[in-house]
């Protein structure tokens, strides 16, 4: 393999003649982990459109010259349409600022700018990265990344899980079951009105996490070092969010006290908390489904699930629900990132947190995990779920809970005494009653009807 020599403060170190990375990114390269766990595509992404707004605002405040300006837009539209993916081979596993990380993009982008000028006009630092520190820039684009991916792919899936909630709970109008508590018969509900709280629950989560994002909106660019703003020019930060908004198509706000943004990762744990909470809902959401599809003859039985796959390499015929076990897996796998997010928010030193690629690696997993679960769920299980109206009948008119409804007219003790004196003698609610005698039989039917009791 070809090599050449790259130049940063600490000297000279080979380089591999076909990539666009310099001696800095070569250094991370050899130092930390290789091909594990690479900085997300997305925070490279946002990273590079930093540096695009930092071009043009420089220019705008004459602190970088026109030419200068359109090689590093050049180099960043490449960047930005796929054509370098293969450049930025740093891990997660690196320096807690992510430093490495923004002088792979800053490298990156100088070299593909000289390539295309013909000449060493662009230099990382004093071009690429001019007005600018991997400490407020790295943090900005965790923002913009988390941002970005929530708005336009999260969010849409959610609105199209709820609709197939809804859409669901409106085809089960009408059919009465038993409820249950405690895992135990209760009393009656409409299947459409525990189907219907599904999409409640998670409607409720999407509002709280549209006001959640709201603080990822904050950006603490030009904080440059440790938040007082040294290097960057007057105006530099206000310029740099509107430059932001516009290229990035997201609503963006200036964060007056930027020493926060650098400190402190609050608003980064606060977000994926809320995601964390979807990830909970939708874990308690599968699991019910587990529950009330298991058998289907020898257990409750009372919801039908698609068919898939074959659910067993030595049981001809049966059927498992794959799609609540791959949810509620990555339900569990969200919560353990909540766990590792908090933490590292928590353990931010003075001026810098630096957990920050922990951070991002683990917020972007859980939103696109998040994003697709959701989605194969909702096409290969929620759409196709069925009721078991034969089966929902059977288990109703077997609940002993049914005695609820009598109890205001026979007391609490008799009503109990009832229900008991039927489980144990193996009869219907109203069998025993006849036995007991505790209301006329007549009156007995007008009080127990389940339609009645939802």
């Amino acid at each position: 393999m070809d090599k050449r020599i790259e130049k940063d403060s600490m000297g000279e170190i080979e380089v591999e003649s076909d990539k666009y990375w310099g001696a800095q990114t070569q250094r991370s390269y050899q130092n930390f982990p290789q091909g594990l766990d690479l900085m997300p595509k997305e925070q490279i992404m946002a990273l590079s459109l930093i540096k695009k707004a930092a071009a043009l605002v420089n220019n705008k405040l004459n602190k970088l010259d026109d030419k200068r300006k359109d090689l590093i837009i050049y180099a960043v539209d490449r960047i930005l349409i796929g054509d370098f993916d293969d450049n930025f081979p740093l891990t997660v596993w690196q320096t807690g600022s992510g430093t490495q990380s923004n002088m792979n993009v800053n490298e990156v982008i100088a070299h593909i700018a000289n390539e295309k000028a013909g000449e060493l006009l662009i230099h990382p630092n004093d071009h690429v990265n001019k007005s600018q520190s991997s400490n407020d820039t790295y943090p900005t684009a965790m923002h913009l990344a988390s941002l970005s991916l929530i708005e336009n792919e999260l969010l849409g899936e959610i609105d199209k899980f709820i609709r197939v909630l809804d859409k669901k709970a409106s085809e089960f109008e009408g059919i009465i079951k038993t409820g249950r508590t405690h895992l135990q018969d209760a009393t009656p509900m409409g299947l459409f009105s525990e189907i219907g709280a599904y999409g409640e629950i998670i409607r409720r989560d999407r509002y709280r996490l549209i006001r959640g994002i709201d603080e990822l909106r904050l950006l603490p660019i030009g904080a440059t070092a440790v938040g007082t703003g040294l290097n960057a020019p007057e105006g530099y930060s206000k310029l740099m969010v509107k430059e932001l908004e516009r290229l990035s198509g997201l609503k963006l706000i200036e964060d007056r006290n930027k020493f926060v943004g650098l400190s402190s990762k609050q608003a980064m744990a606060t977000v994926h908390g809320l995601i964390k909470v979807l990830a909970e809902d939708l874990n308690k959401i599968a699991n019910d489904i587990r529950f009330l599809s298991c058998g289907p003859r020898t257990g409750i039985g009372e919801l039908l699930i698609p068919a898939n796959e074959p659910g067993s390499s030595i049981m001809p015929g049966k059927v498992n629900p794959t799609q609540v076990e791959m949810l509620t897996m990555v339900a569990i796998q969200i919560m353990a990132n909540d766990t590792a997010i908090a933490l590292a928010n928590a353990c931010g030193q003075l001026e810098l947190n630096t957990y920050m690629p922990l951070i991002i690696y683990n917020m972007v997993k859980s939103i696109k995990l998040l994003t697709k679960s959701m989605a194969s769920f909702r096409k290969n299980l929620l759409v196709g779920l069925l009721a078991n109206e034969a089966k929902i009948k059977e288990n109703l008119d077997k609940s002993l809970m049914l005695v609820t409804a009598l109890s205001p007219y026979i007391g609490y003790d008799k009503a109990a005494e009832l229900a008991k004196y039927a489980y144990k003698k193996g009869l219907s609610l109203r069998e025993a009653n006849k036995e007991l005698a505790f209301i006329e039989d007549g009156k007995f039917l007008e009080i127990v009807d389940p339609r009645k009791m939802i």
